[in-house]
């Protein structure tokens, strides 16, 4: 074994019971000396090794030691506490259980650690959309998941309905744009579906459980879900759209144009799209672009663009 693999298995052998070096070397199948140089290196690493003297004596750890996290460096401490700050604010259900990770990081971190610790996480925040709390429901879930469990939902359609009553099989949770959705078996429809999970009105476990799919992933099974063309891909049109670098990078930056993007130079990019979302969502997208950016094809949606703008034009002239 490495140094390092010897120097963890006296920490996992010492927070069971005090040990003797005799007993760490007999047990480890180590010299003496050679435990005595790794105890060195545990306290010189932070762990607060105790060493009784006399019979009875030997090696032990603080009864408090085993809630210590063990070997961070400066990197993964940094980039615990600034993931933290992409947890809270977006729903996340476990954010009590993530405070207290971060306290503990930051209580057995010496003056240093925290100081820096505490200058990368002010360097960063995150701004979330304002969502209903679903902290119960997002935890609920998250759990069936995990577990492989059948729910029960009551669930809204987006019509403003009264709830309908199905079972589902929970496979995965998905935040997208401030919301987040769960994606699963639904029994109703005998096929695989996503759900807004601001619109579940309850949940029951029905005692069943099922087997996930092997390498399912609930992320891309949404995204093709909501890209064009999926199911006729033989049917997209090539949108050409000329603008400035900085114009482009910000086009291609939105999930539909980003995701749909063929073929891309500094001033031009090429993009695939169903005619469906090509006309009756794309030019209200583009709308606000102005000037910055030109239709180079094809002619049709230069001539959507030219009859929304002057339908806007008309509404706001009689308004």
């Amino acid at each position: 074994m490495s140094k390092a693999d010897y120097m963890l298995s006296i920490l996992w052998i010492l927070q069971q019971h005090k040990r003797t070096a005799a007993e760490l070397a007999g047990e480890l199948e180590l010299s003496v000396r050679s435990v005595y140089r790794y105890i060195d290196a545990l306290c010189a690493s932070g762990v607060p090794v105790i060493a009784d003297a006399g019979p009875g004596g030997g090696y032990s750890l603080p009864e408090h030691f085993s809630a210590a996290p063990l070997f961070f460096d400066a990197g993964e401490r940094r980039a615990l506490v600034q993931a933290s700050a992409f947890a809270r604010g977006s729903g996340y259900p476990y954010e009590q259980a993530l405070d207290g990770a971060i306290a503990k990081l930051k209580r057995y971190s010496n003056a240093e650690q925290l100081s820096q610790m505490e200058r990368h996480e002010s360097g960063l925040e995150t701004l979330h959309s304002p969502a209903a709390p679903l902290a119960q429901l997002l935890e609920e879930l998250e759990a069936c998941t995990a577990d492989s469990l059948t729910l029960e939902m009551e669930y809204r359609k987006g019509n403003g309905g009264f709830p309908s009553s199905r079972c589902i099989d929970p496979y995965g949770l998905v935040l997208w744009k401030g919301q987040w959705y769960l994606t699963g078996f639904c029994h109703q429809r005998q096929e695989v579906r996503s759900f807004r999970v601001d619109r579940i009105a309850g949940l029951r476990r029905t005692g069943a459980g099922f087997i996930r799919p092997a390498s399912f992933s609930a992320r891309e099974f949404l995204l093709q879900s909501l890209l064009p063309g999926q199911n006729n891909p033989t049917k997209l049109t090539a949108v050409v759209i000329s603008a400035a670098e900085d114009v482009l990078n910000d086009l291609c930056s939105h999930w539909l144009f980003g995701h749909t993007l063929e073929q891309r130079s500094e001033n031009t990019a090429r993009f695939l799209l169903d005619e469906a979302t090509l006309y009756s969502y794309t030019p209200y997208f583009l709308l606000p672009y102005g000037k910055a950016l030109t239709i180079r094809e094809p002619a049709a949606l230069k001539k959507k663009l030219a009859e929304v703008t002057a339908e806007l034009t008309a509404y706001y002239n009689e308004s």
